[in-house]
């Protein structure tokens, strides 16, 4: 089985680690430059703050809800993303651990049996925020694609999940995706999205799980579209495994850059 964990709002988690005071409150983070908005908090996605929105126009809603608003401090974020990636390398083995992003890391679970993933995935999710301050989410499934839309699920519904969510019965899995609209499935943007509802009324990840590879290949950008409807269906993609492996060894390179997504 595999894993992903994802640090929630992590650019924002980061700026209230040394702020307490800011727990349950609104906050965003700025780009370089100040120029829009990077990260969000949980609150401040309440009230309406849009994400990559430029500063200046979202600036009348973050004053009347009294927003904490920093600029971006990469050397913080990466500084911390350095201990989680560190702490997940103590919990399960540094062989386990894949960095994806600054934010996020697949995990090989292989190593435990089903009826302790979940269990496993709760020690995980406590162990991060023990040691480094940082709440994160935690996807369990087959594959790669799967773990993502789990952790999806994961971050839509924190109470009731804890925050973690094991995908390990075929049933399981297509409640999942019948719940995921097809834009947010992993590698789907949305103008593959807009092309699969507008075209072929393909509004889920259900339906997407039930087309074929070479549907995928045909239209969803050759090699990656048949890797991604493959890996729906449970089938582990050798190719996507190399891919991230060749992430991971330049990540530290690109540690201090922004993205637009937190």
């Amino acid at each position: 089985m595999k894993a992903i964990v994802d640090c929630n709002s992590f650019y924002c988690s980061c700026e209230r680690l040394f702020r307490p005071h800011l727990d349950d409150k609104p906050v965003v983070v700025l780009s370089n430059n100040d120029g829009c908005i990077i990260s969000r908090s949980d609150e401040a996605k309440q009230i309406g703050v849009e994400m990559a929105g430029p500063y200046f126009k979202a600036k009348p809603l973050i004053e009347k809800h009294n927003v904490a608003t920093f600029s971006s401090n990469y050397n913080l974020y990466g500084d911390l993303s350095w201990r989680v990636m560190e702490t997940l390398r103590t919990v399960v083995g540094k062989e386990n651990v894949e960095v994806y992003s600054v934010d996020e890391a697949f995990l090989n679970l292989e190593n435990f049996t089903n009826d302790d993933l979940y269990k496993v995935s709760l020690h995980i999710r406590e162990t991060v925020e023990q040691w480094t301050g940082i709440k994160v989410s935690v996807g369990v499934a087959p594959t790669k694609v799967l773990s993502k839309v789990a952790n999806h699920l994961a971050k839509k519904n924190k109470i009731a999940t804890q925050c973690c969510v094991v995908l390990d019965t075929k049933e399981k899995i297509n409640i999942a995706l019948q719940k995921t609209p097809v834009g947010d499935v992993w590698g789907v943007g949305r103008q593959y999205a807009n092309k699969l509802r507008d075209e072929w009324g393909i509004y889920d990840a259900l339906q997407l799980q039930q087309l074929s590879e070479a549907f995928g290949k045909k239209h969803l950008g050759g090699v990656v579209g048949e890797r991604l409807i493959r890996e729906l269906k449970g089938i582990v993609s050798n190719e996507m495994e190399d891919e991230l492996v060749n992430k991971n060894d330049c990540y530290y390179q690109n540690v201090w850059q922004p993205c637009y997504r937190y």
